[in-house]
């Protein structure tokens, strides 16, 4: 993955056009938003604290690509990111989630993608680590000539008990006891767990059982959610007091040695990391680089005051306008700020406008962009060029059972036509009506593949108005079927 410091606009586009079809307006904001973040980090620090960020809000039917530029966005950035829907979130006083727990999950989104990148950095260190581990599961006592070292290379991990399966083991022991009669039992000890390690590293031990105990550290709690989390972080935060009255718990479990070393590598990188030092560059990237969409915000929109549950609605927009302005919130990493946190929402806006919401929050998203309605054109492009296209999807799904399918042109078009057409009759919803064609026009394919094993099937114009003739024309049959 390019890092985000190098990409540029129009390679940002270029990555986004490889999964997403048209949208070239949203594609281009969102660029120059993400550009834009890496710019700032550049500047002068008096300068930089100055530069808000430019928030964003896409306005467009569903199925469009709304929700699709922001989830490859998230893999493309790198950045911690976050993808929320507005509908889940209530006011301060109603039963739910509170708006400050996107910041807390986008903190946590953080921590975690640091913690994964030094855990990259140290894996080669900690798998050497892993490998003695494992000889010592395999030959107790064989590491170290006495049980203090012992203890001390174990690192405080309750490992070594008992090697199930032990047949193999015993084979390969005796012909190296046999082959070191001369020697003394330190010499056969080490010549023999050398033995093991080259066993080990050629993959023949992997399926050989052991009991491995595990102690895992219990971490302190963070006062700070306590005090200003919901009640999920104040739940964790009870239960890690409870671990550390009643005393730390271990488990025994019999494993294999495949199983083993994913046990023992999450063990040892737990325990070469530090997790203030994780918290405090997650916090910083978080605050330079941090990026949230909040979907669905049509949905919290306000429509006509009389309603009572526009008077919910309105109080989220007010909740979440602080964050969106800039403001601190406690999570168990510490305080974050929102100030420099970029914002992208986006709603339909088919059963309200954009001046529904209020003039405060409408204020903090500057830049908006109108995301175009798809046609039969588009719709044969989503059809064919993405990575992920539809027709690849379900070539190779049919493919698992020997069954080859061949997609013409003709279908294409003809998918493609009838997607715009039901679209423009039914209900429009956009991409995700190819979703439901193909399922339809391929279903009785995918129950009966496994007599077709072998079979070559070209799906042409003819075969879709087979299949899907009569839904089509009947138009109360395509409301519920389309």
């Amino acid at each position: 993955m390019v890092p985000l410091e190098d990409l540029t606009p129009p390679q940002i586009v270029e990555q986004l056009d490889a999964y997403i079809i048209g949208q070239k307006k949203a594609k281009k904001s969102v660029s120059i938003a993400l550009r834009n973040r890496t710019r700032r980090l550049k500047l002068p620090e008096d300068i930089r604290e100055e530069i808000a960020p430019k928030n964003i809000l896409m306005i467009g039917p569903t199925g469009v690509g709304k929700t699709e530029i922001a989830r490859r966005l998230a893999k493309l950035c790198g950045a911690p990111f976050l993808k929320v829907e507005a509908t889940k979130y209530t006011e301060v006083g109603y039963v739910g989630r509170d708006v400050e727990s996107m910041i807390r999950d986008l903190m946590a989104v953080g921590y975690k993608l640091v913690k994964s990148e030094m855990q990259d950095q140290l894996k080669n260190s900690a798998q050497e680590k892993v490998e003695e581990s494992l000889l010592d599961l395999l030959l107790p006592g064989s590491g170290k000539k006495d049980k203090n070292q012992s203890n001390k290379a174990s690192e405080g991990l309750m490992l070594p008990v008992t090697i199930f399966g032990t047949d193999a083991s015993s084979e390969n022991t005796n012909q190296v006891n046999s082959s070191s009669d001369t020697q003394g039992p330190d010499s056969n000890m080490i010549s023999t767990r050398e033995k093991f390690r080259t066993m080990l590293r050629e993959g023949k031990l992997e399926d050989r059982e052991v009991e491995v105990t595990v102690q895992k550290n219990q971490k302190m709690p963070s006062m700070e959610i306590i005090a200003g989390g919901n009640m999920e972080d104040m739940e964790s935060a009870m239960q890690n007091i409870t671990s550390m009255l009643t005393g730390a718990r271990s488990k025994k479990k019999t494993v294999t040695v495949a199983e083993a070393r994913e046990l023992l590598l999450e063990e040892h990188l737990d325990r070469m990391i530090d997790p203030d030092k994780v918290s405090d560059i997650a916090k910083d990237r978080v605050e330079q680089m941090g990026i949230i969409f909040i979907d669905e915000i049509d949905k919290i929109a306000v429509q006509n005051q009389s309603r009572g549950g526009d008077v919910s609605r309105e109080g989220v927009q007010r909740d979440i306008l602080p964050i969106v302005e800039g403001s601190t919130v406690n999570t168990k990493y510490g305080v974050v700020d929102t100030t420099h946190i970029l914002f992208i929402a986006a709603g339909a806006f088919n059963m309200s406008k954009p001046s529904d919401l209020i003039p405060e929050l409408q204020g903090r998203f500057p830049l908006r962009v109108e995301l175009d309605s798809l046609n039969a054109g588009d719709f044969k492009k989503i059809l064919l060029e993405p990575k992920n296209a539809l027709t690849k999807q379900y070539r190779e799904l049919l493919a698992t059972e020997d069954v080859t399918i061949n997609f013409t042109e003709g279908s294409i078009d003809r998918i493609s036509y009838l997607a715009e057409e039901v679209n423009s009759r039914v209900e429009n919803i956009g991409a995700r009506r190819l979703h439901t064609i193909l399922e339809t026009l391929l279903e009785d394919l995918s129950f009966s593949a496994a007599e077709h094993s072998g079979e070559t099937i070209d799906i042409t114009a003819d075969y879709v108005d087979e299949k899907l003739k009569d839904i089509v024309q009947n138009q109360d049959l395509s409301k519920y079927i389309l």
